[in-house]
């Protein structure tokens, strides 16, 4: 994430000028910051996940997106494009952005994990209906995965190539490889 472009702005604001914007713009605590674009590797990987989770949700109320869906936050100071989100509650039915996540996914880079671990990771795990935030590192074969059962407390776990997991969203069992098919180590 780069510096503020205009700040402080209302959530209506943001939605009127995002709507009309040429790039993408995630609205953090009512400031606006531009996104940079993402690398062959980062689309790979966050489609190889989204599309696991789309071939899974069908005939499930959860629904499967990427990087183009807003997940806006509670109070509508904040709006993330997070790689890969699933949102399983039929209630969140807004056509512009989801604010009833079950599973969140970023693909983490040298300009992003900060932010992704940090920023990103206190405010997902304050999401009353989460229950997965994957950080999926692009330049090396590695995930850490969150979890949170029976919506108790949540669980950190890291992953390496050849680990499993299963997803609580989906009944899916998921393979690190699976992130990483069709690209080079």
């Amino acid at each position: 994430m780069t510096s503020a472009l205009i700040s402080p702005l209302t959530e209506l604001d943001y939605l009127a000028l995002e709507d009309k914007a040429t790039g993408k713009h995630e609205f953090v605590n009512n400031g606006i910051y531009a996104m940079a674009g993402a690398s062959e590797r980062h689309n790979r990987i966050s489609l190889n996940l989204a599309s696991v989770c789309n071939a899974a949700s069908v005939g499930t109320a959860c629904r499967a997106f990427m990087s183009d869906m807003r997940l806006r936050l509670e109070g509508g100071n904040t709006y993330y494009y997070p790689d890969v989100m699933l949102v399983c509650n039929p209630q969140d039915t807004d056509a512009m952005f989801k604010s009833l996540p079950c599973l969140l996914a970023e693909v983490t880079s040298a300009s992003t994990e900060g932010t992704d671990r940090r920023e990103k990771l206190a405010a997902y795990l304050k999401i009353p209906t989460l229950r997965e935030y994957l950080l999926i590192a692009q330049d090396h074969i590695a995930v850490d995965l969150y979890q949170r059962h029976d919506m108790g407390q949540w669980h950190q776990t890291q992953l390496a190539a050849g680990d499993s997991f299963a997803l609580v969203c989906l009944p899916l069992t998921l393979s690190v490889n699976q992130f990483y098919a069709g690209l080079q180590a």
